[in-house]
């Protein structure tokens, strides 16, 4: 596992469950898990959702987060607003390997109407198990913050 160990979750209405269990997985492999709702299944805007995760990680309260909606890719959007954010939304364990190794990803995304829980909990393994290469990604990366500015 990388050196992190703190992660923030957040959703909106259509992925409480998904995210909850996500929660316990990963709480059950020692990482101090922060969920910042919301509880109700009342409708919820996940803008706010996916920018209130992502300010825990530009800010360095937690190191990853994971963020989950509808699709996924909603709440992706608003998260990487957030300056210092590289959040990615992922289906499959591949992809989730890549934005971490390749990107550098801090944040994940993803939908709770797209994908199984098992298969989230691999995707969230996969992330959660991948270090940054750096090398010529690092380039890339500093490219990406260099748009930032």
């Amino acid at each position: 596992m990388p050196s992190a160990k703190r992660i923030v979750l957040s959703s909106d209405h259509a992925a409480i469950e998904l995210r909850q269990a996500v929660a316990s997985h990963i709480a059950e492999q020692g990482w101090e898990v922060t969920d910042i709702g919301p509880t109700s299944p009342e409708s919820t805007h996940y803008p706010t959702h996916g920018e209130a995760a992502a300010r825990h990680v530009a800010d360095g309260t937690s190191d990853l987060g994971i963020i989950l909606c509808g699709t996924g890719q909603g709440i992706m959007m608003a998260a990487n607003k957030v300056k210092g954010v590289r959040c990615g939304v992922c289906s499959d364990t591949f992809s989730a390997q890549m934005i971490r190794a390749h990107n550098d990803a801090n944040m994940l995304a993803l939908g709770a109407r797209v994908i199984s829980e098992e298969l989230a909990l691999e995707i969230v393994d996969a992330f959660l198990s991948t270090d940054f290469e750096g090398g010529r990604h690092g380039t890339r990366v500093d490219m990406i913050r260099a748009i930032e500015s």
